[in-house]
């Protein structure tokens, strides 16, 4: 059995990256009635019941992973340093995502953003994976829900975003030359 500290090690894991879901989730409650049901979404996309309860679980998921890297690779110092370093950039780039889609309204530089969190996780769980495969391993449904969510996001502005002009620069210069 594991002693108080170390529980409590786990625990703080855990916990650190559920922080950023919760405040962020305080910023989608209101963007959901006000902002996000308006928009045109594709046929895949889950009811929003679904996405606290699986960000929760990924969140617990990716905590402890954390948490075996850090005490298999010798805390913070030891071979751990840059898979740890890449899960902070991957947490960071996880909790950025909402204020640019939620807060901001910015579809576009959401995609941007999901893709980029997309390949950090996939550059943390394979970092995690040679310090402890199990750690590794409980990156795979978070790098899959990211990647889901990924093309969930890039949908989502397709079918929000106005198409581009068809016009050539020609049509266009040469219409305003005839004015």
């Amino acid at each position: 059995m594991q002693n108080k500290g170390e529980i409590a090690k786990i625990v703080g894991a855990v916990l650190l990256p559920q922080l950023g879901g919760f405040v962020n989730g305080k910023l989608t409650r209101t963007q959901i009635t006000e902002w996000y049901n308006h928009l045109n979404f594709p046929w895949f996309k889950p009811p929003n019941w679904l996405f606290a309860p699986v960000w929760t679980a990924l969140y617990s998921g990716m905590g402890y992973a954390s948490y075996l890297v850090w005490k298999t690779g010798g805390g913070f110092g030891g071979p751990a340093q840059l898979p740890l370093a890449l899960y902070g950039t991957q947490l960071a780039l996880n909790w950025a995502w909402t204020p640019i889609f939620f807060g901001l309204h910015q579809l576009k530089w959401s995609v941007v953003e999901i893709l980029a969190l997309t390949g950090s996780v996939a550059a943390t769980g394979v970092a995690f994976y040679r310090i402890n495969p199990l750690a590794g391993y409980l990156f795979v449904p978070y790098f899959a829900w990211c990647a889901f969510a990924s093309a969930l996001n890039y949908q989502i502005y397709s079918l929000n975003t106005p198409p581009a002009s068809t016009a050539t620069i020609e049509e266009v210069t040469d219409g305003a030359k005839s004015k």
